[in-house]
């Protein structure tokens, strides 16, 4: 996470966290930059959403997903993609990454992979996350 941290991938304005009203933190969502190859497009690669298991079932991952998402688009981002079960990420526009042309950077994992145009065209092309997550085991 330091080396993403670092480097030209990490978007503070696109890490997003939901407090209790006593402080704590009880949920983050964040996104990265990633681009689809061979054309070099710039676009954004989302973490799992992470709620803290006290809290869920009470709104915050869609206030989350619902800040992000707008955040994203007020930034001009062309699109976003992810990693998710279908079933829970339908819901905020996401569908399946193959049916923009994007391909996922592993093919198994065709069925959770998603996309959700934000603006623009997008060009088709191989999904590829920041290149410290290439070094992740």
């Amino acid at each position: 996470m330091d080396e993403l941290r670092r480097g030209p991938w990490w978007l503070p304005r696109l890490s997003l966290v939901a407090v209790s009203a006593t402080g704590a933190v009880i949920g983050h969502v964040l996104a990265t930059r990633a681009s689809l190859e061979p054309s070099g497009t710039a676009v954004l690669g989302l973490a799992p959403l992470g709620i803290d298991p006290a809290h869920q079932g009470r709104g915050v991952g869609t206030a989350l997903m619902h800040a992000i998402l707008a955040a994203a688009e007020a930034c001009d981002e062309p699109l976003v993609a992810l990693l998710g079960a279908p079933a829970y990420y339908r819901r905020f526009g996401f569908s399946a990454a193959a049916g923009h042309g994007i391909a996922a950077p592993d093919p198994t994992w065709a069925a959770a992979f998603q996309a959700r145009v934000l603006s623009g065209t997008v060009v088709p092309g191989r999904f590829r996350y920041a290149p410290p997550f290439d070094r992740l085991t």
